[in-house]
């Protein structure tokens, strides 16, 4: 998420910056401005066919994965999380006008081959293996540290015999799409919108991702936060008394307070200029009445539902929409545009990565953004194009 003041900065940092492309004014300026960084060299099209290892390291930390092309559509791709209409459309409409996928949605998979014997760790699976040994035995093919301090290395695989041993590999697994469900949606929409017109098979029966074992490079599982710039923190605490403890709490000790009842069920903390509030053991029969009675018990337990179904639609009367509920990644960014906004931050616990996997695997999906994989891939190092 490109966060307030970001998107400025970048723009000024570079004509050729990426966020020209992902975030133009119109779809119509994205196609033009591609055509015009291919023709002078800005970017430069691969001469063969191209799986990439790209790695991300940090300090104390790194993350290796393969950037390559997905089959769209098949039970192989899991999605966990919910989407919105709008910014499906525009992502299906960008896509459409520039015929390149600009950024890789972010998979995760268990890349194990086996337990390991004698009840040890499971051996890596090919697609792990020569990932590692790529970025092991190669000069890189770019390089660049970001601002954040993160080092960031690419390598190209050619070799077709290397991947056709990663194609056998991944064609026998699932993945999680960890980052990326609006972009995934808006692949399958494209699809869909060409299949209708009669065009076929074609490229738009493939997505650029990212893919990473879990396995080998666990992903980081945060908390994603709402924030309702219409009503004010007092008025969301009144309101959700009703269903909920309610307890002020001092600006100090909000977060831990936060993360200590996590391990007491769900919990939510209130924020704005009026104070903060901790929201602890939701009312039973409340919250039954509140969920959808197809749901599952599994999600019905997920703090995202009790968010949605029982907060926002019963007793605050939001509807979940884009202008009402706003998204934040960080904490004290959401508790920031609540005081400008004068309205209410709700700040959420992560979300446990064995309750998003067992939801994935039911065919279920969590309430839209309530889930935030890192780290994410850097757009920019590597986009496809739909012409030859």
């Amino acid at each position: 998420m490109i966060g307030p003041g970001t998107l400025e900065r970048l723009v000024a940092a570079s004509p050729y910056n990426v966020v020209r492309l992902i975030l133009p004014a119109a779809s119509e300026t994205a196609a033009a401005l591609l055509r015009d960084w291919l023709a002078d060299g800005a970017l430069t099209a691969d001469d063969v066919p191209a799986l990439y290892v790209y790695e991300q390291r940090g300090d104390g930390w790194a993350q290796r994965g393969l950037i390559g092309l997905i089959a769209v559509g098949t039970g192989a791709v899991l999605p966990h999380e919910g989407v919105m209409p709008g910014p499906v459309a525009g992502r299906r409409e960008l896509m459409k006008a520039t015929r390149s996928n600009l950024e890789p949605i972010l998979l995760v998979y268990h890349g194990g081959a086996g337990d390991g014997g004698h009840g040890g760790p499971a051996a890596p699976g090919a697609a792990s293996r020569l990932t590692d040994q790529t970025a092991q035995s190669q000069p890189p093919l770019a390089a660049a540290v970001t601002r954040d301090g993160t080092a960031h290395r690419l390598w190209a695989v050619t070799d077709q015999a290397v991947q056709a041993a990663v194609a056998a590999d991944l064609a026998t697994r699932t993945a999680l799409i960890a980052d990326g469900h609006h972009r995934y949606a808006a692949y399958r929409g494209l699809q869909e919108e060409m299949r209708e017109a009669g065009a076929g098979a074609g490229p738009w029966d493939y997505g650029l991702a990212f893919l990473v074992d879990a396995d080998a490079y666990p992903l980081r599982l945060g908390a994603i936060h709402r924030v309702l710039p219409r009503l004010a923190p007092a008025e969301a605490a009144r309101l959700a008394a009703a269903a909920f403890t309610v307890t002020p709490v001092p600006v100090a000790a909000a977060m831990s307070r936060l993360a200590a009842a996590a391990a007491s069920g769900t919990a939510f903390l209130l924020a704005g200029e009026e104070g903060f509030w901790l929201l602890t053991d939701p009312d039973q029969d409340q919250l039954a009445a509140a969920m959808p009675p197809e749901a599952s018990p599994r999600w019905r337990a997920l703090d995202a539902s009790v968010l949605q179904e029982l907060l926002l639609a019963r007793l605050w009367s939001i509807t979940d929409n884009e202008r009402d509920v706003l998204i934040a990644h960080d904490a004290d960014e959401a508790v920031q545009l609540a005081a400008d906004s004068g309205g209410t931050a709700v700040i959420c616990n992560p979300m446990p990565l064995a309750a998003v996997m067992d939801i994935a695997a039911h065919g279920e999906k969590v309430p839209r953004k309530s889930t935030s994989f890192g780290p994410k891939p850097r757009t920019g190092f590597v986009l496809r194009t739909f012409e030859p």
